[in-house]
């Protein structure tokens, strides 16, 4: 054997052991997946892709359940009951956001899907809903038309305290900094305070600002690559972290994924790989996930059963962060919360507070503005440098003409002010306790009535489930709007709640559901007949999509 067989022999075990460690990371990178499509992004786009596109024609509308002809003409004359009725209450609304619409990106997509988009087409000819609002007070908002609504919209999560407190914060950090004005790239001195008070509620060092959520996750991403030297960010099946391409794999990016691993939340297999992997810069945890781990947020656009599933468990979820932040500082991996949403809602210090873990990187944002846009990374020294001193070429640039605009940071100094205030930290005693009360309280109107509705909450965050299998669910929200409820475009898929709320404010809204929730028993949406499992509707659904594939092949006018 001479030395060049000997040579190629180690060679071709070298490589056979490299593909042998390959393909044994590989399958450990898929045990760590969710078997649901939010774990695989491909495939799910792939199937988002050819999904057919079909409505219910009228018939359908109203007995896709297979109903009886009299529960059926009750919910027939009920549509044209909730028609007349939305026309007169709420005309001036209704005609300035059917204007708005047509030029208004935004809004044609929030309308069209509000519900399961088989029933949309003819449920938006027959039923609007108008999105003009003029005023708010105390746990109120009020449309064009004079309506006042207890609001549970939170304003997608910025409005923690209420809205007069946002009206005030923005009222005084605009005199804060009147005299200096929208001048930029310059600094106002709030800065500072600002500054302090954030390294003390985050227990960071450092701090940088943008202009919304989504780019201080873009940010906390692309430090932690930059000081790791390695590509791929983890992230868990469900979790948003915002619009850009590298959280957002699947199914709304035309993108392909690229750089992430989308692993499976609360479980020992993704541990696993975090263990073996060299290749992982951070992962990034959304707490709000604890509500519903490795599932999308819920959405009645998506409810077209009553399948519809969440759990709250603080006591394994706090153990599994706790897990996290042991594998992330053994292996080095960046650990970054996105507490976007949730940051001061579940505690003055956030999530790193009320979960007790420690992050590398923190991003915030909504509420933190004070009621402005805006977007904070807080983050170790180490971590949050953008240079190197011996490579002054090798940056990590992120810029925006608008961060730490003056205005937005006299807004952010007036709710860190108003946050260390003693009746503001008052509101914190016992949160927990407080809201989950407030749902026990509210299951059991709901069942007391007989209504097939039930909350489950992470404090003051409120997602509904249904205990009765129904295509109709999704009609709730209307009856919701009708007695007195305004809800985002998701409808009963996330109630966010101001810690404003009294006891006797809470118990009008749920006074509210059981007015809405009886009327839409009436009304037939709900009713005793019913007898379709979750499962047999899903496969009706399915066999439906496929008729609605193959209608796409055949020829014209067959």
């Amino acid at each position: 054997m001479n030395g060049t067989t000997v040579v190629t022999g180690a060679a071709a075990l070298a490589l056979i052991g490299w593909a042998g460690l390959k393909a044994w990371q590989r399958l450990l990178l898929s045990r760590a997946k969710h078997p649901s499509l939010t774990g695989h992004a491909r495939w799910s786009k792939r199937v988002a892709r050819q999904l057919p596109g079909y409505a219910y024609d009228e018939s359908m509308f109203f007995n896709s359940d297979g109903a009886g002809d009299a529960v059926v003409q009750r919910r027939r004359d009920a549509l044209s009951r909730l028609s007349d009725e939305f026309a007169r209450r709420f005309a001036q609304s209704l005609a300035a956001t059917s204007e708005l619409q047509d030029s208004l990106a935004d809004l044609q997509f929030i309308s069209a899907y509000r519900v399961p988009y088989q029933y949309s087409p003819y449920l938006r000819q027959h039923l609007r809903t108008g999105s003009c609002v003029v005023a708010t007070d105390g746990v109120t908002v009020t449309d064009l038309d004079g309506n006042r609504f207890l609001d549970l919209t939170g304003s997608y999560g910025v409005n923690l305290l209420g809205n007069d407190v946002y009206k005030q914060t923005i009222a005084d950090g605009s005199a804060l900094v009147a005299s200096l004005g929208p001048v930029l790239g310059a600094y106002h001195p709030c800065m500072l305070d600002n500054v302090r008070r954030l390294r003390v509620i985050s227990g960071q060092e450092q701090v940088s600002f943008h202009m919304s959520g989504t780019e201080a996750v873009m940010q906390a991403v692309r430090l932690a690559r930059y000081h790791t030297g390695r590509r791929y960010l983890v992230r868990f099946s469900g979790a948003y972290h915002g619009w850009w391409e590298d959280v957002q794999p699947g199914p709304g990016n035309p993108m392909p994924a690229r750089e992430t691993y989308t692993l499976r939340d609360m479980h020992e297999n993704t541990l696993r790989v975090l263990r073996t992997r060299r290749d992982i810069a951070c992962v990034l945890v959304n707490p709000l996930q604890a509500m519903h781990p490795n599932a999308n947020a819920p959405g009645d656009s998506s409810l077209v059963d009553s399948s519809r599933g969440a759990h709250y468990d603080r006591a394994a979820y706090t153990e599994w962060l706790h897990e996290l932040r042991d594998v992330c500082t053994a292996r080095d991996i960046v650990l970054i919360f996105d507490e976007v949403f949730v940051g001061f809602r579940l505690a003055p210090g956030g999530a790193q507070e009320y979960f007790g873990v420690r992050a590398d990187m923190v991003t915030y944002g909504k509420t933190l503005g004070g009621g402005l846009p805006v977007g904070v990374v807080c983050g170790r020294r180490d971590l949050m440098k953008r240079y190197r001193e011996d490579r002054p070429a090798d940056l990590c640039f992120a810029r925006g003409t608008f961060n730490s605009h003056p205005y937005v940071m006299g807004a952010m100094n007036a709710f860190l002010h108003r946050l260390d205030k003693p009746a503001t930290r008052a509101l914190y005693e016992g949160l927990d306790e407080r809201w989950n009360h407030h749902a026990q309280r509210f299951n059991e109107r709901m069942q007391a009535s007989g209504l097939p509705v039930r909350a489950v909450n992470l404090s003051s965050i409120w997602t509904l489930t249904y205990t009765t299998p129904s295509r109709y669910n999704w009609m709730l929200q209307y009856y919701l709007r009708l007695h007195g409820l305004a809800l985002s475009w998701i409808g009963t898929g996330r109630l966010i709640f101001s810690l404003n709320y009294t006891d006797a404010d809470v118990d009008a809204v749920t006074d509210a559901f059981v007015a809405a929730g009886l009327a839409m028993q009436r009304d037939g949406w709900w009713h005793e007949g019913a007898t379709q499992t979750n499962k047999e509707i899903r496969r009706t659904i399915a066999h439906e999509m496929l008729r609605a594939w193959f209608r796409r092949f055949r020829p014209a006018g067959a």
